[in-house]
């Protein structure tokens, strides 16, 4: 009697989310305690149905340059934070990383995504002259960036020389599960008022979270989503958390495929329009991840275009994938990838189709 109950009590909340994309936090927390195979798979199934509604079978490919991976900051979670001392630290030059803009708009890449550490060498005069270079050579590309905490006056200024989105993760919307994540140093007040700064500024903001991060509940993660539906991003990015055995969280288990899935369905019935990556952890968990986040509303993904020779010093986690392919490798597995669940991936900017 109790699984006719809570399926019941899953498709009104499911119902009434499908018409008004939003609902009390504590009708999430329903959604993740009393999920089923058979609701996962309709939720599924009807994320699946809004994404096809809007952006049809077109999946929108970013070129990833991990530009450095030298970070200010010690995240108990994150394999390149500061205190890492088995890292083999790099920053690419301005040069190599034209060059592999060159490489990916040979490709069909019309967006690249910066992303590193919050490395101080990288100041606002180096990074902007960067970023305005790759938006006069290609002015048919969008520049995102994903650089971590800066001032609103740098935020500014990258905007002004041609970024117009920007990757930020929220990480958890719950300040005291932000504390055990982070080190004293780093501050939640300050991470979202970075995030409310960006969206003010102007840019395309995407926002997101680790799924089975430690010492997450199932109420952090419907305070997740209580974010998600207030603050609207335009981009979105979640995937299963992947311990790295080099920091003070590494006994801790992986999250879920299953989870991240169903998340990424509810997060569509949330924001029908949101841009949703089908991220490399998904992959990297499970050799069919991509493919199962694309089959849960996800019409993202995101090949690495860093050189090849730097990619294995990026493990922000342990086994990351597709560290030693080419980027034309990377580029044609994921076609081959998405054609074979009956999907393309186009060559457009992927931009966000506001409904």
């Amino acid at each position: 009697m109790k699984n006719i109950t809570s399926r019941e009590g899953i498709i009104q909340r499911i119902q009434k989310l499908e018409q008004e994309h939003a609902l009390a936090i504590e009708d999430y927390e329903y959604l993740i305690e009393n999920r089923t195979p058979e609701t996962d798979d309709w939720i599924r199934y009807k994320a699946v149905q809004i994404t096809r509604s809007i952006y049809g079978r077109d999946i929108y490919v970013r070129g990833l340059i991990e530009f450095t991976n030298i970070c200010r900051n010690n995240c108990y979670y994150c394999g390149i934070r500061k205190d890492n001392p088995h890292v083999r630290r790099y920053r690419l030059s301005q040069e190599e990383i034209l060059s592999s803009c060159k490489t990916g708009h040979a490709l069909g890449f019309r967006t690249f995504v910066l992303q590193g550490g919050e490395d101080a060498y990288f100041t606002d005069d180096r990074l902007c002259a960067i970023v305005s270079e790759i938006h006069e050579r290609y002015p048919d590309c969008a520049i995102t960036l994903s650089v971590g905490e800066r001032s609103a006056e740098s935020y500014r200024r990258l905007y002004e020389a041609g970024a117009e989105r920007y990757l930020l993760r929220h990480e958890t919307a719950d300040a005291d599960h932000y504390r055990l994540l982070h080190p004293s140093t780093m501050s939640f007040a300050h991470r979202m008022d970075c995030i409310r700064t960006l969206r003010d500024i102007g840019y395309a903001v995407g926002i997101g979270m680790m799924i089975g991060a430690p010492y997450q509940t199932a109420r952090h993660l419907a305070e997740d989503l209580k974010f998600i539906e207030t603050f609207q991003p335009e981009m979105c990015g979640i995937g299963p958390f992947i311990p790295h055995g080099q920091t003070p969280l590494k006994d801790f288990p992986a999250g879920s495929v299953d989870l991240t899935c169903y998340l990424l369905a509810l997060i569509r019935l949330i924001c029908p329009d949101v841009l949703l990556p089908a991220t490399t952890a998904l992959g990297t968990m499970d050799p069919k991840g991509r493919e199962k986040g694309v089959l849960s509303g996800a019409n993202v993904v995101m090949p690495n275009l860093s050189p090849t020779e730097v990619r294995k010093d990026y493990q922000l986690y342990d086994n990351k994938i597709c560290t030693g392919e080419e980027s034309a490798q990377c580029r044609g597995c994921l076609e081959r990838r998405m054609l074979s669940i009956g999907y393309q991936v186009v060559t457009d900017r992927g931009d966000k189709k506001n409904i």
